[in-house]
């Protein structure tokens, strides 16, 4: 992840993952090279709200430096969209920033087929609670 622009330490990245590994509808693919960590896909089974069907979500995908331009992003990619095909998903999607070091990401998922459709919008939300009290519709 700290490549990605995410630093992240060995146990940040432990815990996040036993999280995620306990979600049957999230997928984690690594790809190695001669031993060796070359790069990871994170993927998510999402329903669609106005279809029928579901759909899979490119959550992270990074390459180590080392073994960009050798195809390990276009495996991990293709791996996500047979895993796609095969739980029965109708399309695949993911959000890549705005950010001119973003450009060469850009680039690759357009080579694989991915078109712009829409623009993402983030909110941060205060780590310290201080927050609009939550009223949960389903509590009477």
């Amino acid at each position: 992840m700290n490549q990605l622009g995410y630093p992240t330490s060995l146990e940040q990245m432990k815990s996040r993952m036993a999280q995620i590994d306990s979600n049957p509808d999230y997928l984690t693919l690594v790809a190695e090279v001669k031993g060796k960590v070359a790069g990871m896909i994170g993927l998510t089974k999402g329903y669609y709200y106005e279809m029928d069907g579901c759909y899979v979500r490119i959550v992270a995908l990074v390459v180590d430096s080392a073994f960009r331009k050798l195809g390990v992003g276009h495996e991990l990619v293709s791996e996500a969209e047979r895993w796609a095909g095969h739980i029965g998903a109708t399309g695949i999607g993911l959000n890549s920033g705005n950010r001119e070091e973003r450009l060469q990401a850009h680039a690759f998922y357009r080579k694989r087929g991915y078109v712009a459709k829409s623009t993402g919008f983030a909110k941060s939300l205060d780590s310290n609670g201080e927050r609009e009290t939550y009223h949960d519709p389903l509590q009477k």
